[in-house]
């Protein structure tokens, strides 16, 4: 069975245009619902918490101190603290877990 390279992206194309151009075609009016217009406001956000949390979960050794950076992010995001300064924090935070653990 020989399949065409070309003939998978053609469709992958032909998917991905249409997921897009389908609801501006479909939808054209405002949407004056206030749950599907609050639905519509998270979908981003879920769906970046959906990718990113089982990639921080599985980026390290262990996955304690994967949470425990996780957790330094946590605390330092709900301060306000900057982004560098979450990142900078919870990357420090999971290298002292990764080198008390590697004792141990």
């Amino acid at each position: 069975m020989t399949h065409s390279v070309y003939l998978y992206i053609l469709v992958m194309a032909a998917v991905t245009y249409a997921i897009r151009a389908l609801p501006l075609t479909l939808i054209r009016k405002e949407i004056k619902s206030k749950f599907i217009r609050s639905f519509l406001y998270y979908v981003p956000f879920a769906t970046l918490a959906a990718m990113t949390f089982p990639a921080i979960i599985t980026s390290t050794d262990y996955v304690s101190s994967a949470c425990i950076g996780f957790a330094a992010a946590l605390i330092l995001a709900f301060r306000r603290q900057s982004l560098i300064v979450v990142a900078c924090g919870a990357s420090a935070t999971v290298l002292i877990a990764e080198l008390i653990l590697g004792f141990m």
